[in-house]
């Protein structure tokens, strides 16, 4: 984006705040941050609420800012791809129009385009991709260059044209010299990869080197994927301790698809060192990323994937699991503008998986169920149990669980499907089958995403486990109103304990907290209910306002309470309450735990919440932290819960103060009155924060906060009260807000901010 577009977003948040619109002008700033900070839950509600808001106020670059930064959250690190599509083409049919093409961001709809393209099928679209940049015709005076010339050169690599991508990166970082700008190490990057595709790799370590200074588009993610590049390059020279040295770990790389394919090749270069382990968790979490890439339509990732953990299965003699990877990246291959193009890859993995001979089982065939049962579930390898029970899989139940089960684990639910589906649904032994049978085949089902056929098998199944199965189906696709009618109707059959649960979670889905409690009410003094069951209906019934079942849950959990009817209010000590902030984050909010699952929020909160102190809310009673080991630690220790929902709004209104710090009697005094009235207050300024003194410039410590006052108490109340509190301090205190509210002094109150630099 132009250095243009963020003065105008800096313009737009003073105007939406002046005009009110305090909770839009705080979130639009934070939404780059989400998106190259990876907090795309906030990310994926904020900015389309943004853009859906700036639609209505007729703000065309506001909205285009929302969207063009939420698809770069999408296409950038989650490396999205088909199904960003769309969004992306739409885009930029939004760019070209009159009210937005003048926008100095508008190049970067372009850049989201060819991104979502490379993600999809980087060769398949070389071409397209290279067309659509060199048609934006933008100047090495842009910001936006630099970013469209990484794109480019990528797009030339992906068209088999890596010797003149090595030429377009020396010259758009000759052009942004020239232009007294400096090439960003994204495209210093992009310059290494298309050398190492050249075949030109100590040329690529020394371009990576001196990228190592740039500036990043994307400064959150540089260091992973720096070390990422600087591994794959080390190890494509054979300096494979270097490598290792830079390598991220796995835990590292885990959050960010877009570098997986990358580290994952500097592994299988690396796989035959000493520091490199090559085992059955790393093929698990590789097929979880190529699973991961299924989902978002990035084909050729998948199939690169595949093959590199197909070459990682044969190197450690997993001939089951290369096979299964040949035969996914072909299937794969499919969605490509031209499967021809790794047609020999696959076909050598495919032979190279025919070469290995698997290793020996530990003993007879017909006795590896007990040595699997007697197997260290620590240190017995998953994958090579998937090898050794295969003959058996599919004629011997119990090594079809134990098989199926297992293969299921390592990330193979269809095949295990596969293997139950014949052994119990086409033979029609379903019908009579054991229970544990039937879940184990529902749970590869669904994990396997085959709904159809889980509810062909449903059909056959009794009642009982028809429904049950239906209602896991439903609550796994977060169908709620289905999951509850079959998780109902499975109680109803006698299904037991995992139905009711799973009914009682669905009509809590449906905010239907009264019916939920009295589902789990009615096996209140069962031995099957566990704890989580109980503090599950207490949460519930709190939120229905149904006090009888609340103190029934407490009762059996064994925690006291003083009062025995109505309303449970009572003071059990201070919590941390979380709940979600305008610009999609989440505040910690101090305040008064009243029962089991209630607290009154403590500290006022600013205008454009919607909840402030005095509101009492609904919270999980799971511990978001564990409580602190240490003796000390837990003196200081505020549990944090999560909020599910407000209870009873206290009607408060906050006011915001701010000016000098007063001395510490002042304070005192000050605090004393607030105190006295019941009005919360709390401070949200450090003892770092300062303002200036009118007379000499000099700082002076500052301080600043809001003060909530009840629905009882009107603003003039308040105006008195501050004046009259404040009256004697050395410096003044402003509360500008509310004396233009009231209407008293606000010319004083806007000198004061003026005159101290409030």
């Amino acid at each position: 984006m132009d250095v243009d577009i963020w003065a105008w977003v800096g313009d737009t948040q003073r105007q939406l705040h002046e005009a009110g619109n305090t909770g839009l002008a705080m979130a639009i700033g934070s939404v780059p941050a989400q998106a190259l900070e990876g907090r795309y839950g906030q990310l994926d509600v904020l900015a389309p609420a943004i853009a859906q808001e700036a639609e209505k106020l007729e703000l065309p670059w506001l909205e285009f800012y929302a969207r063009y930064w939420h698809l770069i959250g999408r296409i950038g690190n989650r490396a999205q791809g088909v199904v960003a599509l769309d969004d992306a083409r739409t885009l930029v049919e939004f760019a070209r129009r009159e009210d937005v093409r003048d926008c100095p961001a508008a190049p970067g709809a372009v850049e989201a385009l060819v991104i979502a393209q490379a993600n999809t099928d980087g060769a398949g679209h070389a071409a397209e991709r290279l067309e659509a940049l060199a048609a934006a015709e933008v100047e090495p005076g842009s910001l936006a260059f630099a970013a469209l010339s990484e794109q480019y050169v990528a797009a030339l690599v992906d068209d088999g044209r890596a010797v003149e991508a090595v030429a377009h990166a020396e010259a758009a970082v000759e052009r942004l010299g020239s232009a007294g700008r400096e090439a960003s190490w994204e495209l210093g990057a992009a310059s290494v990869r298309a050398l190492l595709a050249a075949g030109r790799p100590q040329d690529a370590l020394t371009a990576l080197d001196a990228a190592t200074g740039f500036k990043p588009d994307d400064p959150v993610a540089k260091a992973h994927r720096e070390g990422v590049l600087r591994a794959l390059v080390l190890a494509t020279l054979g300096r494979e301790a270097e490598a290792v040295q830079a390598l991220p770990d796995l835990d590292v790389v885990g959050d960010h698809p877009r570098v997986w394919v990358e580290w994952s090749r500097a592994v299988l270069l690396l796989a035959g060192s000493a520091q490199i382990t090559n085992t059955w968790q790393l093929g698990r979490v590789l097929k979880q990323w190529i699973d991961y890439f299924a989902v978002m339509g990035a084909y050729r990732s998948r199939i690169e994937l595949a093959l590199v953990a197909g070459d990682l299965a044969v190197a450690r003699q997993g001939v089951w699991q290369a096979r299964m990877l040949a035969d996914l990246a072909e299937s794969a291959a499919a969605e490509l503008k031209d499967p021809s193009a790794v047609a020999d890859r696959i076909a050598a993995l495919r032979a190279a998986a025919d070469a290995v001979t698997p290793l020996p089982a530990p003993g007879p065939q017909d006795e590896l169920v007990g040595y699997f049962d007697a197997a260290d579930g620590f240190n017995a390898d998953p994958e090579r149990w998937v090898g050794w029970l295969a003959p058996l899989s599919g004629r011997d139940l119990e090594a079809t669980r134990r098989h199926t089960t297992t293969i299921g684990f390592l990330g193979y639910p269809a095949r295990g499907a596969d293997i139950y589906w014949d052994m119990l649904v086409e033979s029609g032994d379903i019908q009579t089958a054991d229970e544990q049978d039937v879940s184990f085949i529902t749970g590869l089902l669904v994990e396997a995403r085959q709904d159809e056929r889980l509810e062909q098998m449903a059909e056959r199944l009794p009642a009982a486990q028809r429904h049950l199965a239906l209602a896991r189906l439903h609550r796994a696709r977060e169908r709620w109103e289905q999951a509850a009618t079959e998780g109902e109707a499975a109680v109803a059959a006698g299904a037991g304990i995992e139905a009711r649960r799973l009914w009682a979670s669905a009509v809590q889905q449906l905010d239907d907290n009264a019916k939920g409690a009295r589902i789990l009410r009615e096996i209140l003094d069962s031995e099957e209910i566990e704890a989580e069951d109980v503090w599950r209906m207490i949460t519930m019934a709190t939120a229905a306002e149904d006090w009888e079942t609340v103190r029934a849950g407490a009762a059996k959990i064994g925690m006291p309470l003083k009062s025995t009817e109505g309303p449970i209010e009572e003071e059990m000590g201070l919590v941390r309450i979380v709940l979600p902030a305008p610009d999609g984050s989440q505040r910690a909010v101090v305040s008064v735990r009243t029962g089991p699952a209630t607290a009154r929020l403590a500290m006022p909160q600013p205008p454009g919440l919607e909840y402030n102190a005095g509101d009492l809310v609904v919270f999980d009673p799971a511990l978001l932290e564990p409580v602190p080991e240490s003796p000390e630690e837990q003196e200081s220790f505020i549990p944090p819960f999560a909020a599910v929902g407000m209870l009873r709004p206290g009607g408060y209104t906050s006011w915001f103060f701010d000016g000098a710090a007063p001395t510490e009697a002042e304070w005192t005094e000050f605090n004393e009155v607030m105190a006295e009235r019941g009005w919360p207050m709390w401070v949200y300024s450090d003892e770092d924060y300062t303002v200036t003194h009118p007379s000499t410039g000099e700082p002076l410590p500052g301080v600043f906060g809001w003060i909530a006052i009840p629905p009882n108490v009107t603003p003039v109340e308040l105006d008195a009260v501050l004046d009259d509190a404040t009256e004697r301090w050395t410096h003044p205190l402003a509360w500008l807000d509310l004396a233009r509210e009231v209407g008293v002094e606000a010319e004083r109150h806007e000198r004061i901010t003026r005159e101290y630099g409030l």
